[in-house]
């Protein structure tokens, strides 16, 4: 079942970038988003975020709400040097996608759940931004090794994740990917918490459950087929009499040993394509 977003409207990001505990910059890793600027890292003519709220908020006029989080992350690419993004929501211990601009955010966003490690679940654990600058090498590559992998593979060199929630309470993700290494200037990463504190306010204003009929439950689950994950969990725990947590760690493990991603691996599950044995 999703994690529903508490319906607070306090502490939204967007305003100013937090520090990390060391005070190094938001991941807390020694990154600096007012650092050097790579060729190419503004966004065409230089965007700030004035005029990308006024962006944001076009965008917005009359989107239902299943829509907004598909806007929002095709908005991302136009307004920052990103080459994909995707939102996700945390579901008992695993990242939930439910929208995406492109095939290589679906993609990462998906092994970032498979392997139960990446930028995003860092950035929920934290409570503030993860910035990866550079996949390819150093601290970044060393830290989520696999998954760096994957994303470099796959044409991904660099990966900011911000966390979704009001203060500090963390149900999501609003995850970005860059194919160059850089990293975010302190404006690019102003106007990626202003397109994350917009994407909380969505999240938080769907209908749930308000005339008791689930329809807020059921239109987020029908837009994250990833769901399942939950199912083959519930599946794994009764075939090897194990808890949750183990469930879902044996799920991810088979999931990543036969290159699948795990709602794959899950799908097969509940349908009984799949079985763990106890031995």
């Amino acid at each position: 079942m999703a994690v529903r977003p508490h319906d607070e409207r306090h502490g939204f990001p967007g305003d100013e970038p937090r520090s990390g505990g060391d005070g190094t910059g938001p991941s807390g890793d020694g990154t600096r988003p007012g650092g050097h600027e790579t060729p190419g890292s503004r966004p065409g003519p230089g965007v700030d975020r004035i005029r990308a709220a006024e962006v944001v908020a076009e965008e917005m006029r009359g989107a239902r709400p299943e829509e907004i989080p598909a806007r929002l992350c095709g908005l991302a690419a136009r307004l920052l040097p990103v080459s994909g993004a995707s939102v996700s929501l945390r579901s008992d211990g695993t990242a939930v996608r439910i929208s995406a601009s492109g095939e290589n955010a679906v993609h990462l966003a998906e092994v970032q759940s498979t392997l139960g490690d990446g930028p995003c679940q860092a950035a929920c654990a934290a409570g503030e931004p993860v910035l990866a600058s550079d996949l390819t090498a150093g601290r970044d590559a060393g830290r989520w090794p696999v998954f760096a992998q994957q994303a470099t593979a796959a044409g991904v060199l660099a990966a900011y994740s911000v966390p979704l929630g009001p203060g500090g309470d963390c149900f999501g993700t609003f995850d970005l990917y860059r194919d160059t290494p850089g990293e975010l200037t302190e404006e690019e990463l102003r106007i990626a918490l202003l397109v994350a504190g917009v994407m909380t306010v969505a999240l938080m204003d769907i209908p749930w459950d308000e005339n008791g009929d689930g329809e807020g439950e059921r239109w987020l689950e029908g837009l994250a087929a990833d769901h399942e994950v939950n199912q083959a969990t519930g599946v794994v725990m009764a075939q090897l009499g194990v808890d949750a947590d183990v469930a879902l760690t044996r799920l991810r493990a088979r999931a990543f040993a036969r290159d699948r991603t795990v709602v794959e691996l899950a799908r097969d599950v509940v349908a009984r394509r799949e079985r763990f044995d106890r031995d």
